[in-house]
């Protein structure tokens, strides 16, 4: 509708602002040094869905950071949309790969530089300028309501406890959140579901306390070694995972599915050059489409142990540690995975060890129906503003309430994301499209004029 692209291109300007200095708030749901900077990323979201014409909007306190609810109810009679997103970001760590301060945004080559531009303070900010558009324009087709939560980057558990305590409030009719990414502006896509996670941590302990590695080496199970023999061991020659009953229940596509699958985009060339790599990896049969999108992975986040510092230190360290997170595929349960996990790390410890296993948070994988209006309605969307029908794709990515919107509210996903893979979400230098942000804008109000016309049908 002209009316919106006149509202964005007269205001557009003041959006971005307003993004980068939500961007300035460093709202580490992770490090509990940055609580006071996340309370203050609530209270800065709760002011900007006021002032784009929301209703009723309070930061709801949890155990843990609080969750940003407002709404805006035009008429019982027509369907609600429930928009989700989260606030919160990831630890900025190694601070010295980033090209520019993570807190600092700058803009550079069409591209915001900061973290939580793409994961998720851009995104779900687009949806909080579209609602304004609608607003201000007085086009607004049906319900919206907003819930965006700070603790997506630690499991969401306080949101769950809210969505239970909260079904009547949080009544809607589909779910719309847009933290995925599609292959690229010129080949738009739309998700047809996300992987699940369990996210573990390991700890091997060998001495009572750091020896001299010269006077104990040899004589002494190193723990370093140790942990990085049972990591090793946790993938076989084909890169298949050798967890027993890892893939009992793992749901396989057929034939006719894998071969549409492999039909979106792909450059391989293109991919590895983005990466500075020589050559793909992955588990043997599959392509890289289906490794990132219907196969479960096991993959170490993060491992330490002894002297990390400058210089040398010839030492025998008493512990080593490592951050594992498998992502899951659907029937894999992540509660039977993470109990899986711990058996098969305790059992294939040697004795000279001892080991210690934690589950620290996980998710169900989802699969959106295609079949539903709300995936109709959000297809037409995109094609209304970037002139082709968006490709269905897997993501590789998780997003653990997916599944609990379903089971406690009984409500399907559109997961309408605007990023790309290379937005270097979770790395330094995370970015965002400028391009991507205004699109994103352009589109979100076509979804929901497209699925107020398609529910009343």
């Amino acid at each position: 509708m002209q009316v919106w692209k006149d509202y964005q291109a007269q205001h557009k300007d003041r959006f971005l602002d307003e993004l980068l200095a939500l961007l300035r708030i460093p709202s580490v749901s992770a490090d509990s040094s940055y609580a006071g900077d996340v309370k203050l990323c609530a209270d800065a979201v709760k002011q900007r869905l006021q002032e784009a014409g929301a209703d009723n909007v309070e930061v709801c306190p949890t155990a843990g950071h609080p969750i940003v609810y407002g709404e805006k109810i035009i008429d019982p009679q027509l369907p609600t949309v429930l928009v989700y997103g989260h606030y919160d970001v990831q630890p900025a760590d190694p601070l010295e790969l980033w090209h520019s301060g993570p807190f600092e945004p700058v803009i550079k080559d069409g591209k915001i530089f900061a973290r939580g531009s793409a994961d998720d303070k851009g995104q779900f900010y687009m949806h909080v300028k579209a609602f304004e558009i609608m607003i201000r324009t007085n086009t607004l087709p049906c319900n919206i309501k907003f819930m965006i939560e700070g603790e997506e980057e630690v499991g969401s558990a306080n949101l769950g406890i809210f969505v239970k305590e909260n079904k009547e409030r949080l009544q809607a009719d589909v779910v719309l959140i847009s933290d995925t990414a599609m292959i690229s502006l010129e080949h738009p896509s739309l998700d047809t579901g996300l992987r699940g996670l369990a996210y573990m941590e390991v700890e091997v302990t060998g001495p009572n306390r750091d020896l001299h590695s010269g006077v104990y080496g040899g004589a002494v199970a190193n723990p370093a070694t140790i942990l990085a023999k049972m990591i090793a061991s946790l993938h076989d020659k084909n890169n298949h995972i050798t967890i027993p009953g890892f893939y009992d229940k793992v749901i396989g596509l057929s034939e006719k599915e894998r071969e549409a699958l492999n039909e979106a985009p792909f450059d391989k060339a293109a991919y590895k050059e983005d990466l500075g790599i020589d050559k793909l990896w992955g588990e043997k049969g599959y392509t890289t489409i289906e490794r990132t999108g219907i196969r479960p992975t096991l993959e170490v986040n993060g491992i330490w142990g002894g002297y990390t510092g400058e210089g040398s230190k010839t030492v025998l360290p008493s512990k080593a540690s490592a951050k594992i997170s498998m992502r899951l595929v659907p029937n894999q349960d992540w509660h039977e995975i993470s109990d899986l996990f711990k058996a098969h790390f305790e059992e294939i410890a040697p004795k000279s060890v001892k080991v210690k296993v934690t589950a620290h948070h996980g998710g169900s994988p989802y699969v959106t129906p295609t079949d539903h209006i709300a995936f109709k309605a959000a297809s037409k969307a995109i094609e209304s503003t970037f002139g082709k029908a968006p490709i269905p794709v897997r993501g590789g990515g998780s997003i653990p309430i997916v599944a609990l919107f379903e089971q406690e509210l009984g409500l399907k996903t559109i997961l309408m994301g605007f990023g790309l893979d290379s937005d270097n979400l979770h790395s330094p230098n995370e970015k965002y499209g400028l391009e991507n942000f205004y699109k994103g804008i352009e589109t979100i109000p076509y979804f929901h004029l497209h699925f107020a016309e398609m529910s009343k049908k």
